[in-house]
């Protein structure tokens, strides 16, 4: 293709990968609002989010099979009508729980979205060129979660919009996506015999779900220690176990396991584990601190995150060009993952009457930790590997990535109501005043805060402020992870082909 050729087949590819990543944070800074709306409470606050990271997770590595073996154009159009579908359905939504429902259906387009772009750059893009288109890529990749909470604020914030327009405002940009891919987009079709693992896909979208619902639930619902409990995480375990059993058998494992003796694959999904967690986590929970513990407007709380956006933005650009430019990528990793450790680290020190000012610069220290690792984990995998798993080992960082931001979103939600009730609690009791039997379960401070009276909104809003703090502690200590592992991985010159397998030498440096 020639790069006039790749810009428009960019173009929709790039307008559909921000629709779907822009719906996982757009109804961030709506989110109290809604749960206001529908008369939900905190513990549906993250499933509202939870929901589509869960669908989009367990369905992500079935997209990329599916990629290696049929048309990849065909799969983007389905992928995109699906999310549309369940855009329009969850603005219609008058329960939380339908809201939930369509959120999951919006989920598996956006499981499909994120890993077929990337698939198909991949396929009309060789590695070493990738880095010159990389920045609008990435920038869009880092972009759209981050731009989400203050769309959303906006939205919520103009009296004759609403929140429901959080979820159709992507249905058009959407439906422009479609046009634009059927219209630029031609990828040469592999015709060969089609075998689909049905019982593997099966078994991984069970097993992942299965334990991300127990994570999300434990300690909530019912005791870790409970019948109920360790129920589901052996069911999980054993789903997850005859999971592997099945891709070391099948013709077409969806995920082969032969990926996984390749060392930078490796490194990079354990990686990819922890920046999921910076990339959805961050834009969940620095919504609700803005506006629960500081008390900004959703419109407000939005322009909060724009130092974060506009360092996530400058990085990716700059690094992809310099990437280009020398061929050297690995540096940009580990310089990016130490940032994104400094940035979390930072946050963790803040409360409810830190100076914005200084929020600000962590968040743009943050943001440009983000914007040089998130892209750059996929490059390194997507050129040690050979071009027939390509489209298998690209979606399996990407699932790992939104297995991290699925179970982090559900993990770190779950630690903040315990801790949030905690000193709730504590600050009622030091005030003389009576701990309403809801506290300890986490209703107090979503759906009701409103309706309380003024003392006691102001406990409820400095013990979020103080506990969101714990929440970037743990996200720092995840990030050291990526830290490690990015570190670990040999660097592999990049290859400058789009169909040429890696060097032999290569690959055996990449292991």
């Amino acid at each position: 293709m020639t790069h006039r050729q790749t810009l428009e087949a960019l173009s929709g590819m790039l307008l559909a990968m921000f629709t779907a990543f822009l719906s996982s944070t757009i109804v961030s800074n709506a989110l109290p609002t809604i749960i206001v709306d529908l008369d939900g409470t905190q513990n549906q606050y993250t499933w509202i989010v939870t929901a589509t990271l869960l669908a989009s997770t367990a369905t992500t590595p079935i997209w990329g099979k599916l990629s290696d073996l049929v048309s990849k154009k065909l799969l983007v159009q389905l992928a995109i009508g699906i999310f549309t579908i369940g855009s329009i359905g969850a603005g219609f939504a008058h329960s939380v729980e339908v809201l939930i429902a369509w959120r999951v259906l919006q989920g598996l387009g956006l499981g499909g979205l994120q890993a077929l772009i990337m698939i198909v750059v991949a396929a009309m893009i060789s590695p070493r060129e990738r880095g010159r288109y990389t920045g609008p890529i990435a920038g869009v990749m880092s972009v759209a979660p981050v731009a989400g909470p203050l769309i959303g604020g906006l939205i919520v914030d103009t009296d004759w919009l609403g929140w429901r327009w959080c979820f159709w405002v992507g249905a058009p940009l959407a439906v422009v996506s479609l046009v634009l891919v059927q219209r630029t987009l031609n990828l040469p079709v592999v015709k060969r015999p089609v075998h689909i693992d049905y019982l593997g896909a099966a078994l991984i979208a069970g097993g992942v779900s299965d334990l991300l619902i127990w994570i999300t639930l434990g300690g909530n619902r019912f005791a870790w220690g409970s019948p109920t409990s360790l129920w589901l995480a052996a069911l999980g375990v054993a789903l997850l176990a005859a999971a592997v059993v099945v891709e070391s058998r099948v013709k077409e494992p969806i995920i082969p396991l032969r990926l996984f003796r390749d060392r930078t694959t490796t490194l990079a999904t354990i990686g990819s584990i922890s920046v999921g967690v910076a990339l959805f986590g961050s834009a969940v929970f620095l919504g609700q601190y803005f506006q629960i513990a500081r008390g900004y407007t959703p419109t407000a709380a939005g322009l909060l995150t724009l130092p974060m956006i506009i360092g996530s933005t400058l990085s990716s650009i700059a690094s992809g060009q310099l990437i280009t430019r020398f061929g050297r990528w690995k540096g940009f990793l580990v310089a990016g993952s130490v940032l994104m450790v400094v940035g979390f680290g930072l946050l963790a020190t803040t409360d409810h009457d830190t100076d914005m000012v200084l929020i600000g610069a962590y968040l743009l220290l943050l943001g440009v930790g983000m914007g040089m690792t998130m892209q750059n984990t996929v490059l390194a995998v997507q050129n040690s590997v050979a071009v027939r798993d390509l489209g298998a080992a690209t979606s399996t960082v990407t699932f790992f990535r939104s297995l991290g931001g699925t179970a982090g979103v559900s993990v770190l939600g779950a630690v903040l109501a315990t801790h949030v009730a905690d000193l709730i609690a504590r600050g009622l009791a030091t005030a003389g005043i009576p701990v309403p039997g809801d506290a300890a379960a986490g209703g107090v401070g979503i759906g009701s805060l409103d309706r309380l009276p003024a003392p006691v909104a102001e406990i409820v809003r400095s013990s979020y402020g103080d506990a969101t703090a714990l929440v970037f502690l743990i996200a720092a200590v995840l990030s050291v992870v990526t830290v490690v592992t990015v570190a670990l991985i040999r660097e592999v010159p990049l290859r400058t082909g789009v169909g040429d397998e890696p060097p032999a030498g290569a690959r055996t440096a990449a292991r």
